[in-house]
């Protein structure tokens, strides 16, 4: 198995787990569907392109690198004429998450790194106002799984982060048949339809477990200080 690892950071980020108009919600990590969503915008299919399904089949995986600080936004909305109501949206504040992805095809992955690298639309994280911090950093392993890479890779929270919390435990969230033995649970969580007429989710089975790291395990030079808006560009 292939498997490609996208680090997920932004100011702010929402995934949610229910949606009504006088609240949205969200998860406190990147449910499946919303990274499906994010990469069929990169491969450049519409939100009634019959492809998008086939995406369910990837292996998934989050990791929780640096939890997010909960923020509740709310909008007065002229509902009718001279009728008004207060609507909420909730998002996570400077969070930060490393998604695995796995398939046995290679040519997926490589179709899918090289579309997240180019982006046909625009790629939000869970809304879509919330674009990431720059560009996405991408990684490729061969023969191994999302798990695997997760219990391995090192620890990508800020420096700030690190320095409070020396020893963390992180949690893992994956799909359920790559964490045999775990509980799982089922969630609502697998794309059905992304046609905004007819928006349909299926249940996933999830489960859970953690890896420990050490303040050690970082890529980042705690000296470093300066930041760069232009050094992508």
């Amino acid at each position: 198995m292939k498997t490609l690892t996208i680090k997920l950071t932004a100011p702010l980020q929402s995934y949610g787990n229910a949606a009504t108009f006088e609240r949205r919600t969200t998860n406190t990590y990147p449910s499946k569907s919303a990274v499906i969503g994010m990469i069929a915008a990169a491969l450049g299919y519409q939100r009634t392109d019959s492809r998008i399904v086939t995406l369910n089949e990837l292996s998934f995986a989050v990791r929780i690198d640096q939890v997010g600080r909960h923020l509740a936004d709310f909008q007065t909305v002229e509902w009718k004429k001279n009728v008004r109501k207060v609507t909420y949206r909730d998002y996570l504040q400077d969070a930060v998450f490393v998604v695995a992805i796995g398939s046995e095809n290679d040519p997926l992955i490589n179709n899918i790194e090289w579309a997240l690298r180019h982006p046909r639309f625009q790629l939000f994280l869970g809304r879509r106002a919330n674009v990431p911090a720059g560009v996405l950093q991408l990684q490729e392993f061969a023969d191994a799984t999302p798990i695997t890479v997760l219990q391995k890779m090192t620890w990508q929270a800020a420096p700030w982060y690190r320095r409070r919390h020396q020893r963390p435990v992180l949690d893992i969230l994956a799909d359920a048949d790559l964490l045999a033995g775990h509980q799982s649970i089922l969630v609502s969580d697998r794309v059905v339809s992304f046609d905004q007429r007819n928006r349909q989710y299926g249940l996933r089975a999830m489960a859970k477990t953690k890896v420990k790291l050490t303040s050690l395990d970082s890529t980042e030079d705690e000296s470093e200080t300066q930041h760069d808006a232009m050094k992508f560009l």
